[in-house]
């Protein structure tokens, strides 16, 4: 039976997670971070708020270092809940996953009319109240079909393309913070952002939006299996990209908070790009800047592509989804059928306008936190269940970070629901149902064609898994 190649070596591994989690979204929103809670304000909230990420980022590091499988939360959640609790929880991601890829392609020609202005031509439709233009949609599609070619070749190819965009991206932050230090509040007159606004109100209207621009840490565990790394590593480094992620968005809120006017950051669509140019006196910075954000787009693009084509992969393998998404390719060994199939449904996306996608996305984000709060209590329950499990990244006061983690968990859960300042809408909700309506029938479906298959097939993953636990322990006798 074909396995997977192990393809992924430490830098490819933060590459891969930090250009998830960056995308675009540093770009557009940094500048309105400031203006709801200050400079200080916003990195307070960065800071609260990225400490509660990394707190669910080490729950997986230690269960991805236990159970370096492909499909992650899949495999978590069916050893410590069972089979129906770990179709719903990688069902839930995969939304997530499939959300993201999509309204990357939207994101794309979004981003083009900065750089290109009145691009636009060739009207198609109107969907949702969004005008379709043929250029623009063709930018997008053109953008999904490179990312989906780029997967198909092999790992190899997709990790070096996404270490090539982080690095872009770095320069172009580097280059941000640089012209921030070296900036002087004489060289303009108007008033920056104060360090504070709105006291605790301003922070916690932050706070609201932090754990979202972290998603994406979580495609590491999908792609465990192609690692080439020592088990505590996984983890360790599974961390590491996480706290490099915090660093990076406080760097971008403290840049722009010491150089974009407080006026122009209330009115900026790109404020970020705007506080480039303004820290460098030149339009050429920020179209720089842009650049860097076009990068993020295709790295955080990859990244998702690549995590849920691996989870495609293992619903598929473990007859939860139909078999040929299980296919790998003969000469790459990637799941190839899985990639061409997310790929194909991105490619379609800027077809349906940038709001039907937002709704999309918006859906895709609850069924994240839906996964986060099953790993959280798997890890739990593995704790009390299985103290002696093979635990070669074992974090200090697991009970303990379990139980806040799921705390933490269902505040974000809670977040979505009616009533709340993010609360999905009702067509949001009417999304996330079709969605897991869509699911219920291919479980059935699966059930009834392979009845206790997934169970039989998993169990038998964790039992190999666990030899190789057993044999892993006695080349490591410290570890116990």
């Amino acid at each position: 039976m074909s396995v997977m190649k192990k393809s992924l070596g430490v830098i490819d591994i933060i590459a891969l997670a930090f250009g998830a989690m960056v995308g675009w979204g540093w770009v557009v929103l940094a500048s309105g971070w400031v203006v709801s809670a200050g400079t200080w304000g916003a990195i307070s909230a960065f800071l609260i708020g990225g400490i509660a990420v990394v707190l669910i980022g080490v729950t997986y590091a230690e269960l991805c270092a236990s159970m370096p499988i492909t499909g992650g939360e899949h495999t978590y959640t069916h050893r410590a809940l069972g089979v129906n609790v770990s179709f719903i929880c990688s069902w839930s991601m995969l939304f997530g996953y499939l959300s993201v890829v999509a309204f990357e392609a939207v994101a794309l020609p979004t981003v083009v009319e900065y750089l290109i202005p009145n691009y636009n031509q060739g009207y198609l439709w109107n969907v949702a109240g969004w005008d379709v233009y043929a250029t623009w949609a063709g930018v997008g599609m053109a953008g999904s079909i490179l990312v989906t070619w780029l997967n198909t070749r092999g790992l190899e190819v997709s990790a070096w393309f996404q270490k090539t965009a982080v690095a872009g991206i770095l320069l172009v932050g580097v280059l941000l913070f640089v012209g921030a230090v070296l900036f002087t509040p004489e060289n303009n007159s108007a008033p920056l952002s104060p360090a504070f606004i709105g006291g605790i109100g301003g922070i916690m209207a932050v706070i609201v939006m932090v754990p979202f621009m972290f998603v994406g840490f979580d495609v590491i565990p999908q792609a465990a299996e192609e690692m080439d790394l020592t088990r505590p590593n996984i983890g360790k480094f599974l961390i590491i990209s996480l706290i490099v992620a915090v660093i990076w968005y406080i760097a971008v809120i403290w840049s722009v908070g010491v150089t974009l006017p407080l006026a122009l950051a209330e009115t900026s669509t790109l404020g970020t790009a705007d506080a480039m140019e303004t820290a460098w006196q030149g339009k050429w910075a920020g179209v720089l800047l842009v650049i860097g954000g076009v990068l993020g787009i295709m790295s955080s693009w990859n990244a998702f592509l690549i995590g849920g084509s691996r989870l495609l992969y293992a619903m598929s393998k473990t007859h939860m989804l139909p078999a040929f998404l299980s296919k790998l390719h003969p000469r790459h060994n990637t799941p190839i059928n899985a990639i061409l199939l997310i790929g194909g449904l991105a490619t379609l996306a800027p077809l349906f306008g940038r709001k039907m996608l937002v709704w999309i996305v918006t859906a895709g984000g609850f069924g994240v936190v839906i996964a986060y709060t099953l790993v959280a209590l798997s890890f739990l329950v593995l704790r009390y269940r299985e103290p002696n499990m093979v635990r070669p990244f074992k974090i200090p006061a697991g009970k303990v970070v379990g139980i806040v983690t799921i705390i933490l968990s269902l505040g974000l859960f809670v977040l979505y629901l009616p009533g709340m300042p993010s609360a999905l809408s009702g067509i949001e909700w009417s999304i996330f149902i079709g969605w897991t309506i869509l699911g219920i029938i291919f479980f059935a479906y699966e059930s009834i064609k392979n009845p206790g298959k997934s169970k039989v097939v998993m169990n038998k993953e964790l039992e190999e898994l666990k030899v190789v636990n057993q044999h892993w322990l006695t080349q490591n006798p410290t570890k116990r």
